[in-house]
């Protein structure tokens, strides 16, 4: 059986499933598509949470940024970690006993502000269609490999798929499609990992075949590892090379922004009870594990195995190590051995190319951005190497890609590609289902109709998604970087608005609704300006005004890492602003103390 037929079978496979779940969980109310009748158990909403979460940058992009970078962008799995703590000690079972749908509703409701309650929605709409794009990038890289299509006829497919099956259930139909994508992705991720673990280390657990000892030559696999990517003018892997302020800043606005992101924090509103959403968040993290620890082994072995595949098909003699030649493949294996087929398949979606820069018929691989070490330039000089000749190989392929530099079996290619179709996919249902219930309850419903009747709210909800789903789509097919750097960004905006608030809403009786309104706008508006400066790509004609370096960056903070400033920025707006104003009145001050403070809790101790 061919791997493209293998594709489809798991593919399809898959559709059929989630499709199925949306017809027999359709959502028939307004509470079911949007907290899915709030009678979801907390094992459960934690895996479909998981889902939710572990996005395509979580699955395809963040093993190829670890790949490529190594200890520095450990960050990712830090703050994305993190946040969850945050999320379910400081928000989580405040925000469900206030008993609402949308984070704007309660945004509108604690400041008593429909201005807020708009500006809350605009900035959902701003993190989510960003972190939206991310999924559909996502999408597109895995359809246009295994399913042999372009990028873009990749994305207009999985926008079709997320159309039918999130459109019809809602919130209902979400979260049990998810549970079943949750067991998808993380099947998929972890049975290549384990395949190659024993492949490179002998151990059975990815986790420990990273501290493991590499079996060929005897040396532990991270000084292995070390050793290839610095012999061949990389920085080493397990260093640290980048601003520390900046790792600093980064890891903060990946918590903070993982426990202000929307479509997160409406999970927790499915769960029938209080306690329910902290326990739901601590299941949350339990699964969430299961694969995160597993992506460090998984970018640390792609990164070994691309190179050490371009070595074993050297035709100079040289061995994987060497420090007398960098890998060089010939272009005739490349075009005929089988080992090989990997690479033209990859070429084909444009997101892996090589080049013959010398014309000597191999394809030579190291870094030609950084001063070489004296066995390396004696190389170049005595080669005539012109440069590196693999210099497109894009950071999102690595997790797709890996079994088959491996040669696992094909059904655990196909496995994989189902896997990342589940992570993407899951996220952006999530995302979307946010996005129409802010557009749907609190635009319309809360302000523009607001005696409109629940059959014509679930319609205009409907309506929403599919309007989403295709602005998605189009701006997918032109995102301003990775899966995962995409999804950073989102993670800022929200840091920089919906945390903020939402935490001086629950802690803080002074802030009023000034303040809120005044500290959201200085924060998302400061951290959008940031980002467009050196990423351009949406409002500034698709260019960047400034170059994205560290050395033009401010205090060598990059956009990714701007939305904690962005957070500092609102807060300080906030509680400027509000102590310049009135107080809030009395009863806000006792809706925020009946939210954070159970009845009976003063007379139960004796105040």
């Amino acid at each position: 059986m061919s791997q493209f037929t293998l594709n489809l079978i798991f593919i399809g496979a898959s559709f059929a499933l989630y499709i199925g779940i949306a017809i027999w969980a359709r959502a028939g109310s307004t509470a079911e598509f949007y907290a899915a009748n709030r009678g979801v158990s907390p094992v459960m909403n934690g895996m479909a949470t998981a889902a939710d979460w572990m996005s395509a940058a979580s699955f395809i992009s963040m093993a190829g940024l670890i790949a490529f970078t190594g200890y520095d962008n450990s960050t990712y799995l830090m703050g994305w970690t993190g946040g969850y703590v945050l999320l379910a000690l400081l928000l989580a079972p405040y925000l469900r006993k206030f008993g609402k749908f949308t984070v704007p509703e309660f945004i509108g409701d604690r400041f008593y502000s429909q201005t807020a309650r708009i500006i809350g929605v605009v900035c959902l709409l701003i993190i989510s269609i960003t972190y939206v794009i991310g999924q559909m990038t996502g999408v597109g890289v895995t359809f246009s490999r295994y399913l042999e299509v372009s990028t873009s006829t990749g994305l207009w497919i999985g926008a079709a798929l997320v159309f039918v099956y999130a459109v019809l259930g809602g919130m209902k139909g979400i979260t049990y499609t998810q549970v079943a994508q949750y067991v998808v992705l993380i099947v998929a991720y972890t049975i290549p990992a384990v395949f190659i673990a024993l492949q490179l280390t002998g151990n059975v657990l990815p986790q420990l075949g990273l501290f493991g000892t590499h079996e060929e030559s005897g040396v532990k696999m991270l000084a292995k590892l070390d050793q290839v990517v610095t012999d061949l003018g990389f920085k080493s892997y397990t260093g640290h090379h980048n601003s520390t302020l900046d790792m600093v800043l980064f890891t903060l606005a990946l918590m903070i922004g993982t426990a202000g992101l929307p479509h997160v924090i409406i999970r927790f509103f499915t769960v029938p009870k209080v306690s329910d959403a902290r326990s739901s968040a601590g299941w949350a993290l339990v699964f969430i594990a299961l694969l995160y620890t597993v992506a460090p082994a998984v970018g640390a072995m792609a990164r070994f195995n691309l190179t050490a595949t371009m070595w074993s098909g050297a035709s100079t003699g040289a061995e994987a190590g060497s420090t007398f030649s960098a890998p060089a493949v010939s272009l005739e294996r490349i075009e005929t051995a089988p080992e090989l087929a990997w690479m033209r398949n990859w070429q084909v979606t444009g997101l892996l190319n090589w080049e013959d820069k010398n014309g000597d018929g191999l394809i030579q691989y190291y870094n030609d951005k950084a001063e070489p070490g004296e066995a390396l330039a004696t190389v170049i000089a005595d080669q005539n190497l012109q440069g590196n000749e693999l210099p497109v190989v894009n950071n999102d392929i690595m997790v797709l890609a890996n079994p088959e530099i491996a040669n696992l079996p094909g059904w655990v290619i196909g496995i994989v590609a189902a896997g990342g179709l589940a992570a993407a996919l899951s996220t952006a249902a999530g995302l979307l289902l946010a996005i129409s219930g802010a557009v749907s309850h609190d635009l319309i419903k809360g302000w523009l109709a607001p005696n409109i009747s629940e059959k014509n709210e679930l319609m205009a909800a409907r309506i929403a998604m599919g309007v989403s789903i295709l602005v998605a789509t189009l701006l997918g097919l032109n995102p301003p970087g990775f899966a995962a750097q995409t999804v950073a960004l989102a993670f800022g905006l929200a840091a920089s608005s919906i945390f903020p608030v939402l935490m001086m809403g629950i802690f803080s009786t002074r802030i009023n609704r000034q303040g809120a309104i005044w500290g959201m706008l200085a924060g998302i508006i400061s951290t959008l300006v940031y980002i467009f400066l050196y990423k351009g790509w949406f409002f500034i004609a698709g260019t960047n005004m400034l170059e994205d370096t560290a050395a033009n960056w401010l205090f060598g903070i990059s956009p990714a890492s701007f939305g904690t400033i962005g957070a500092l920025i609102n807060f300080a707006v906030a509680y400027l602003v509000s102590n310049a104003t009135e107080e809030p009145p009395v009863e806000v001050v006792e809706l925020v103390e009946s939210i954070r403070i159970p009845r009976g809790a003063g007379a139960a101790n004796g105040h």
